[in-house]
Parts: structure tokens; sequence; C-alpha cells
């Protein structure tokens, strides 16, 4: 499997993690898992972008 491809389904799967985990957090009333979930969608986000520029830059 390609860089590219790993780090885009990482990203997502981290990004997905993030969402449930802010949602939690929210339900629970729990800001520090809110915030964790938060910030987890963020790094996620960020690494499903690298990807996408490895996978530009290697076509």
């Amino acid at each position: 499997m390609k860089n590219s491809t790993k780090n885009q389904i990482e990203g997502k799967i981290l990004e997905q993690k993030g969402k449930l985990k802010e949602v939690a957090g929210i339900l629970t009333d729990k800001p520090e898992l809110e915030r964790k979930g938060s910030s987890e969608k963020v790094a996620g986000k960020i690494q499903k972008k690298i990807g996408e520029v490895q996978q530009v830059l290697e076509d």
C-alpha cells in the first residue's frame, strides 16, 4: 500500500474517532473528553491532507 493511501486512511479513521469522542464528551458533559476528541479530529484531517499531498506528488 502506498504511503499516501495509508496516511489518508489512517487520517480518516482518526478523524472519525475524534468525532465520536467529541460527541461523547458533549453527551456526558465531560469537557476534557470533548477537547481531546476535537484535537484528534483536527489531527486526522491534517494527516488525511498530508496523504492527499503525497498522492499528488507521487503522480
